[in-house]
């Protein structure tokens, strides 16, 4: 028979290590070899079975004090008269919660619910989506939507029974919703609860179903639901409506129902969080002496004076045009609106000959092309001969 390994090695601590280090060192290992996370290796049972046991002595003061002054042998039935250690009578309880959420209480996946199942459950959620303009969107709306929620049927009342008839209670169980199983494990016997596999874990047992809802203490219908969409909504954001969602369990509350929104596009407006962005053209003329200009925002059309000098891509805020917060709607966020120079595609000779005598009042910068009228012809080799020598 294999000598047994030195507990403090085991779990990988000093001889002097506390209790919290003990209990932490056990739960890194009985992660990692827990025979749920490891199923049919072998190694990871043993080296799980180690660890417990280690943990089972050195987490016991009175058994560490055993341990510390007689080994192995305190628990062989030699020095000190303690006798064997039986496994099954250690609570790894608190462990296993913690590792597994309170499914377990004890080995190798042998889980005991803490709580009963046939205990009052909120129904699910149920979600669905509703589609809004841009502008019902900054200012909110109210729309309806059609979706099929589970109501309770109005034949039996909810229960679930024929007319007539009530649920008994469950003969496995006894109206607990679950039964205990005892099963030897690595470490003796455990008892394992599980859900009721007669009643399902309600606790009920229908002999009669009602022939509308064949049991299920509901049925589907479609139905109309008022949805407000608040001010300052974002695309893909929720509106949770309590209530509205599927049935509750043996007497628990209905689940809520989630309205994801979806806003359509704007032709023109663009949307970063509470602000507002677009774009406005303005001509040469404006930008250069300055002027009104008018600009498009989600509350209608606004004069907007354009200083004078104003190069092309300049962005200009529009305080308080944007978005309303959701919280406040009378909090809003600004609106950002890059001013675009417009250069004409198509002069008339005038408006050339203005243009160029602007450019030759600033230094000249354009030279004249061929071929337009009002111009200069181009010359020939002959006068430019003449120009020269004459």
């Amino acid at each position: 028979m294999a000598e047994k390994r030195d507990y403090y090695e085991v779990l990988g601590v000093s001889k002097t290590a506390t209790d919290n280090e003990i209990k932490s060192a056990y739960r890194k290992l009985a992660k990692k070899y827990h025979p749920d996370a490891n199923p049919g290796n072998k190694e990871a049972e043993a080296k799980f079975k180690e660890a417990s046991e280690a943990y089972a002595i050195l987490s016991d003061s009175e058994k560490r004090q055993q341990y510390d002054q007689f080994g192995h042998a305190a628990f062989e039935g030699g020095a000190g008269g303690a006798g064997g250690f039986d496994f099954g009578s250690f609570d790894f309880g608190d462990i296993f919660s913690d590792l597994f959420g309170g499914g377990f209480s004890g080995f190798g996946g042998f889980g005991q619910s803490r709580r009963a199942s046939n205990q009052p459950m909120q129904g699910a959620n149920v979600r669905t989506s509703v589609r809004v303009t841009f502008q019902e969107a900054v200012f909110g709306c109210e729309k309806q939507i059609d979706i099929t929620l589970k109501e309770d049927c109005k034949t039996c009342g909810g229960s679930g029974a024929k007319p007539g008839t009530s649920p008994e209670t469950c003969k496995k169980c006894d109206g607990k919703g679950q039964v205990v199983y005892t099963q030897q494990s690595l470490f003796g016997m455990v008892r394992n609860v599980q859900t009721c596999p007669e009643c399902n874990g309600t606790g009920k047992v229908i002999k009669e179903k009602c022939p509308d809802c064949r049991g299920a203490g509901y049925i589907s219908q479609r139905k109309k639901i008022a949805v407000t969409v608040p001010a300052g909504i974002d695309d893909g954001q929720s509106i949770r409506i309590r209530g509205k969602g599927e049935p509750g369990a043996n007497g628990g509350p209905r689940g809520d129902l989630l309205v994801e929104v979806r806003v359509s596009t704007h032709p023109i407006f663009q949307r970063q969080d509470y602000n507002i962005f677009s774009t406005a053209p303005i001509t040469f003329a404006q930008a250069a002496l300055g002027g009104q200009v008018r600009i498009s925002t989600v509350d209608g059309d606004v004069l907007y004076d354009v200083k004078p000098g104003t190069q092309t891509d300049t962005r200009v805020r529009l305080k308080g045009k944007g978005v309303p917060t959701l919280r406040n709607k009378e909090v809003r966020g600004d609106h950002y609106v890059t001013l675009v120079v417009q250069v004409p595609e198509r002069l008339n000779q005038e408006q050339k000959e203005l243009l160029r005598k602007f450019d030759q009042a600033c230094g000249g910068s354009v030279k004249s092309s061929a071929g337009e009228s009002g111009e200069k012809k181009k010359k020939s080799i002959k006068d430019i001969f003449k120009e020269t020598f004459e």
